[in-house]
């Protein structure tokens, strides 16, 4: 589940705990296949000694850069949780590593489904270069937006889904965007017109940013929802308008929120503010809200 929202704000609260500058002692491994590419001793032995010199996110993944020039990547995928606790880490369930860092902390990878891994890149460029731009970055711009969907005849939210595209977007953010753009998820990408192209280009770059200030979306409260290092619910549900709202009236006009199955994920959207056909080029366009 976690997205870029939430990847990120795992990223500022490592660096607000200090993890860059500190030296890793041992990795531990609970769970073999958390460790990518490599043999669990392998990768282990490889970690032991280096010093974490900065922390960052690329997409979503954490990137733990190391003072031999290579970096571990953390992606959480749908469950994985990280924490950080004093000296000694007792495991818990569902712990699958763990690093023991020289200044007497543990950094924990909690993960009920497994999926996440950690991966030791020798460059992040190399390793993640089929990812595409990051979509706030200045560079990112509605032009650059256009030119990775004008071609593509797929639905536009499994588009917006593909990390080849654009990077960072999931589920949750792929339904607000296309709703505060007015854009039906199921429109062919190379559809769209240049003025929804600039829409959901300014909704994509609101719709993170805002759920970035609110420290990403916590859903519920079950333990495989999104908590930050410190254990942190995000508060962007108070944010959602139509993800997993489906059957309540829309925010805007009242309509019932619809769900349907698109390009094999569930996807919600309102019919009257998101109509299926391409607009007329001649009809007012409603603003973003």
């Amino acid at each position: 589940m976690p997205e870029l929202p939430e990847v990120e704000t795992v990223v500022r609260d490592l660096r607000a705990a200090g993890v860059a500058n500190a030296v890793i002692d041992e990795c531990r491994f609970y769970w073999p296949k958390t460790a990518a590419c490599l043999p669990p001793e392998q990768f282990a032995a490889a970690l032991c000694g280096r010093t974490v010199v900065a922390v960052s996110r690329r997409a979503k993944y954490i990137v733990l850069s190391l003072d031999d020039g290579r970096a571990l990547l953390i992606h959480l995928r749908m469950t994985g949780k990280l924490r950080l606790e004093p000296l000694p880490a007792k495991p818990l369930p569902h712990d699958r590593a763990q690093l023991i860092f020289a200044d007497g902390r543990a950094l924990v990878f909690n993960d009920t489904r497994t999926f996440g891994r950690f991966q030791l890149a020798d460059t992040v460029t190399g390793t993640l270069a089929n990812i595409g731009p990051e979509p706030l970055d200045d560079a990112f711009t509605a032009d650059v937006l256009a030119a990775r969907l004008h071609s593509r005849r797929r639905a536009v939210k499994p588009v917006l889904l593909d990390q080849s595209v654009v990077a960072g977007i999931g589920n949750i953010y792929a339904d607000e965007s296309l709703f505060a753009a007015r854009i039906h998820p199921e429109r062919p990408a190379a559809s769209l017109t240049r003025r929804e192209m600039v829409r959901l280009h300014a909704a994509i770059r609101a719709t993170l940013a805002r759920a970035i200030q609110a420290n990403g979306t916590t859903l519920g409260s079950a333990t495989t929802n999104f908590y930050s290092v410190a254990g942190r619910r995000g508060s962007n549900a108070d944010n959602i308008r139509v993800f997993r709202r489906h059957g309540q009236p829309c925010p805007c006009c009242g309509t019932t929120i619809r769900r349907a199955v698109v390009g094999g994920r569930g996807t919600h959207f309102c019919p009257t503010c998101q109509p299926r056909r391409r607009p007329n080029p001649s009809s007012p366009v409603s603003p973003l809200s």
